[in-house]
């Protein structure tokens, strides 16, 4: 199939030849912060317009108390039968399905730039392809958002999850020792700053942390960004988009992020869970997610890795019935399984 001729930029002639049909047909990307609320709107009405399938699972929202006395909303997915479940002795690494035993928790962190991508009430397709597929108590977390909720809102938001999560495993048929945070780009950068809090403040022990795509370093894009040349609209995200979820994610007037805001920051990475990094390869944030892994394994952490040629960050949403798509979705679920059932087969 050949590329369209509006095609010519280089990003575009390194797709993937399966993925040439829906990058052809992308729309420019609109800036989101614009009117973010309306931003959020049609997201939701999008969701709305295509429900998910609830088969198999079931799932009750919890309201957990901040300290200043508002709320945060996590909603708990699990497959249907395993609410309360009682462990048996040895039931860790138990292989999946098998009945009578507590099972994994994932704490799911959702993407869209720290500023919006939370699903409707039960609706979240990932939480529940994960609590099918692996299976396992998922949490969705409802964290604030930017530009409303600055840095650190939505990080202790996701850390406060996680404690509220391990200190009622009991209740929730959980499993504390197979807990793993998982996201895909702002939920991978969460994810990772979650894993780094959890050291850090001696909370509750993680058994993995999935970081897809994640979006780990303030710094991805700045270079395009004093570059005024070559400004305007993208069809993919670019560093440009990357910078401008960052300046309304971090403090007004931040110079350098912290740690738990940009894990890339992190000047020690040893004694952190195991980790599963997936980058894309024409994706801004590639590099960072490469450099955040070999650092990783130099401090002695565990790591897998893998890249999907010649795709975009979020290719995915719109290629969803390609066999790249379905590869790497495959990849990373089962990732998160053989890091939480440990005696099921290896995934390569």
């Amino acid at each position: 199939m050949s590329v369209q001729p509006e095609m010519t930029d280089r990003t575009a002639r390194r797709v993937h030849p399966e993925l040439v049909p829906a990058f052809a047909s992308l729309p420019r990307l609109p800036d989101p912060y614009a009117d973010i609320e309306a931003t959020r709107q049609e997201f939701h009405e999008m969701l709305a317009s295509f429900p998910a399938d609830r088969t198999g699972v079931c799932s009750e929202r919890s309201g957990i108390p901040r300290a200043d006395g508002s709320v945060l909303t996590v909603e708990v997915y699990r497959p249907e039968g395993a609410v309360g479940a009682v462990p048996e002795e040895g039931a860790n690494g138990a292989a999946p399905g098998s009945g009578g035993d507590v099972l994994p928790a994932v704490l799911h962190f959702h993407g869209g730039g720290f500023a919006l991508g939370r699903s409707l009430p039960g609706q979240d397709r990932v939480a529940l392809e994960l609590c099918r597929e692996l299976p396992a108590v998922v949490l969705t977390v409802e964290y604030r958002l930017a530009p409303e909720h600055r840095y650190p809102a939505g990080v202790e938001d996701c850390y406060l999850a996680l404690e509220w999560a391990a200190g009622r495993a009991a209740e929730l048929g959980i499993d504390p020792g197979r807990i793993a945070v998982a996201g895909k780009s702002a939920g991978g950068g969460l994810s990772a700053a979650v894993a780094l809090m959890a050291r850090d403040r001696g909370g509750p022990a993680l058994a993995f942390q999935s970081l897809c795509v994640p979006d780990l370093d303030d710094r991805v894009g700045a270079d395009e960004v004093a570059d005024a040349e070559g400004a305007g609209e993208a069809r993919v995200l670019d560093g440009r988009g990357v910078q401008t979820s960052w300046k309304h994610y971090l403090p007004e007037g931040t110079a350098t992020a912290e740690a738990y805001a940009a894990p890339a920051r992190a000047t020690e990475l040893s004694g952190l869970p195991p980790a599963h990094v997936l980058v894309c390869d024409l994706d801004p944030m590639r590099d960072a997610g490469l450099a955040y892994a070999r650092r990783l394994m130099d401090a002695g952490v565990p790591v897998t890795v893998r890249n999907v040629p010649g795709a975009w960050h979020g290719f995915e949403l719109y290629a969803a019935d390609t066999g790249v798509a379905k590869e790497m979705a495959a990849h990373w679920t089962g990732q998160l399984r053989a890091s939480l059932y440990p005696t099921s087969p290896a995934v390569v």
